[in-house]
C-alpha cells in the first residue's frame, strides 16, 4: 500500500497530470480514426522517452494506451468502421443505433463501459500481480523460457486461422532479434561486417517500420477511408439512462471477467475479448434474435471486455516480463529504454515504478471518461480529420523518431527496410503481432535458454523436462501447435460418422 501511495504522490504533479491529459486525448483521437490506433501513438512517442524522466514517460505511454483502447468505439458506432481491432464487435449493434437516429445512447453506454472495464481491471491487476509476483520470483530459467515460448505460440496459433504463417512471423522476429551482439557472450552475429549492425536493430525503429510505417503507407495509398469522409451527424451530448445500466449489471460483470482473463493470456488482448464477450452475451441474452439490430447489450459487453483486458495484460508483463498484447509490448520496450530489466524481479527492484503504471492508467481512465462525456459533441469532427495531412505528418514523426533513437542516417534506411517488410507481411497475409512479440522477447528467450542449458549441462536441451512446471508448459505448447490439425481431424471424423449414421437411417 505504501508503494501505491508513493506512486500516487509522484504522479500528482501538475506537469504529469497535464501529460496524462494530453496522452489520453491523443489516444482517444488516434483510436477513433479508422486505420490508426493508440498503439501507433505509443510507438511515435517511444523515441522521445529516451530524454524523458521515467515517471513522465510511463505516464504518457499508459495514458495513450488507455485512450486508444477506449476511443475505438467512436468509429464503430458512428460510421460502422472499427477505430481499432478491439472494437470490431461493437459495430454489430452500435452502428445500428446510429442508423436508427439514436447514436447518443450507444456512445453514452460505450463511454461508461470503457471506464467500468479499465479501472476495476487495473485494481484486480494490482492485487493479482502481488500474488503471482511472489510465485514468479521462484521460477528458474527453464520456466521463464517455457512461458515466453508459450506466449509466442499462443499468438501464432490465433493468427487469423493460419498457424503456419503465424509461426513464420515469429521465426522472422527471432531471427532479426539475433542480429548484433549476443546477450550472453557478446559475440557479433549476422552483422555482415557493418558497424551499424553491431548493436542489432533498435527496437523502436523495427516497431516504427513494421507497424506504424506499414499502416500509414498502406492506408494512404489505398485511399479508401479518405474517400468516405466523416459523418455529418449532430450529437446532443452524453445521456445514459439508469435502466440501461441496471438491466445490464450481470452482463457487465460477466464481460469484465472475460476481458480480464483473455487479457491475462499472453498475446490475445482486447481484440479477442471484444468478440468473445459479445458472443457470450448473445448466448445468455433473453432476446438473442435482436442482436445485430440495435440491442444495447451488444454495446455493453464488447466495450467492458476490451477495456478490462488492459488490466489483465499488465499481469504477465509485470510478473513475468511477457507482454500480454501489442501495447504492453511497447510498454515493455519503454522499460528497456529506461534501463530497467523486465521480469519476475521487477516488482521487487522497482515497486514504485510498477505501481506508478497502475495508478497512471487509473488517472488516464478518469481523464478519458471526462473527455468523452464533455467532448461527445465533437466526435463526428474527429472522424472528419483530413487524412491527406494526417498521414504524411505521422510518417514525418516516424522518421524523426527513428533518427533520434539511433543518432545517424542508418536509422532512416532501417526504418524504410522494415516498412517494406511490414508491407510484404500484409500482402503475404502474415500477421505482424507474432513478429513483434518474438522480436521483443528474443533476448529473454536466448538468455534463459543458455542459462537453463548451463544450469543442467548433463541433460542438454532436455533440461526443460526436468522441472515439472516447465515440462507441463512445453507439453501445452506442443498441444497448441498441433491442436488445429487435431481439431480438423475430429471434425472430419464426426462428419464421416454422421454420414454413415444418416445412410443407415435412410436404408432402414
Amino acid at each position: 500500500m505504501e508503494y501505491i501511495l508513493e506512486a500516487f504522490l509522484l504522479l500528482f504533479r501538475w506537469d504529469i497530470l497535464l501529460l496524462c491529459l494530453f496522452g489520453a486525448l491523443l489516444g482517444v483521437v488516434l483510436g477513433a480514426i479508422p486505420g490508426l490506433s493508440g498503439g501507433i501513438g505509443m510507438i511515435l512517442v517511444l523515441p522521445a522517452t529516451f530524454a524523458m524522466d521515467p515517471i513522465a514517460a510511463f505516464a504518457l505511454l499508459c495514458s495513450i494506451h488507455t485512450g486508444g483502447m477506449s476511443g475505438g468505439y467512436i468509429g464503430s458506432i458512428l460510421v460502422g468502421i472499427p477505430g481499432t481491432n478491439s472494437s470490431v464487435a461493437t459495430v454489430y449493434d452500435g452502428y445500428e443505433f446510429t442508423k436508427q437516429g439514436d447514436p447518443v445512447r450507444a456512445l453514452s453506454v460505450g463511454t461508461v463501459a470503457n471506464c467500468i472495464g479499465t479501472i476495476p481491471g487495473v485494481i484486480f491487476a494490482i492485487f493479482l500481480c502481488r500474488i503471482i509476483g511472489a510465485f514468479a520470483v521462484k521460477l528458474g530459467p527453464t520456466e521463464l523460457f517455457a512461458f515466453a515460448c508459450c506466449g509466442i505460440v499462443m499468438v501464432a496459433s490465433l493468427s487469423e486461422g493460419n498457424l503456419l504463417k503465424g509461426l513464420i512471423a515469429a521465426g522472422i522476429g527471432l531471427l532479426i532479434a539475433c542480429v548484433g551482439s549476443s546477450p550472453v557472450s557478446g559475440t557479433i552475429r549476422f552483422a555482415f561486417g557493418s558497424y551499424y549492425l553491431y548493436g542489432g536493430f533498435e527496437r523502436v525503429n523495427v516497431i516504427l517500420g513494421v507497424y506504424a510505417g506499414r499502416t500509414i503507407f498502406l492506408e494512404y495509398v489505398r485511399g479508401e477511408r479518405m474517400k468516405k469522409g466523416g459523418p455529418s451527424l449532430k450529437i446532443s451530448g452524453f445521456h445514459l439512462s439508469l435502466k440501461d445500466f441496471t438491466s445490464n449489471i450481470g452482463n457487465i460483470i460477466r464481460s469484465f471477467f472475460i476481458g480480464l482473463w483473455i487479457g491475462f493470456l499472453p498475446g490475445l488482448g482486447g481484440s479477442l475479448a471484444n468478440v468473445v464477450a459479445y458472443a457470450t452475451q448473445k448466448n445468455f441474452s433473453k432476446h438473442p434474435e435482436t442482436f445485430g439490430k440495435g440491442n444495447i447489450e451488444g454495446v455493453w459487453a464488447p466495450e467492458v471486455a476490451n477495456n478490462a483486458s488492459v488490466g489483465g495484460a499488465y499481469i504477465p508483463m509485470v510478473t513475468l516480463g511477457i507482454p500480454g498484447d501489442g501495447p504492453t509490448a511497447y510498454l515493455l520496450m519503454g522499460l528497456i529504454i529506461a534501463g530497467i530489466d523486465p521480469g519476475p524481479l521487477l516488482m521487487r527492484t522497482e515497486p514504485v515504478l510498477v505501481n506508478m503504471i497502475f495508478v497512471a492508467t487509473i488517472f488516464s481512465a478518469v481523464y478519458v471518461l471526462l473527455l468523452e462525456i464533455f467532448g461527445m459533441k465533437l466526435f463526428p469532427s474527429i472522424l472528419r480529420a483530413p487524412y491527406h495531412f494526417l498521414y504524411p505528418s505521422i510518417l514525418a514523426f516516424c522518421f524523426t523518431g527513428a533518427y533520434i533513437a539511433v543518432g545517424n542516417i542508418s536509422a532512416i534506411i532501417i526504418l524504410i527496410g522494415f516498412t517494406l517488410l511490414g508491407i510484404w507481411f500484409t500482402y503475404a497475409n502474415i500477421p505482424h503481432v507474432p513478429f513483434v512479440l518474438a522480436f521483443v522477447l528474443g533476448d529473454i528467450l536466448e538468455q534463459n535458454f543458455r542459462s537453463a542449458v548451463n544450469l543442467y549441462p548433463q541433460y542438454g536441451a532436455l533440461c526443460f523436462f526436468v522441472r515439472p512446471l516447465s515440462c507441463g508448459i512445453i507439453i501445452l505448447l506442443v498441444f497448441l501447435l498441433f491442436w488445429p490439425t487435431i481439431k480438423k481431424a475430429i471434425v472430419r471424423r464426426n462428419t464421416r460418422i454422421k454420414a454413415v449414421f444418416d445412410q443407415v437411417q435412410d436404408d432402414d
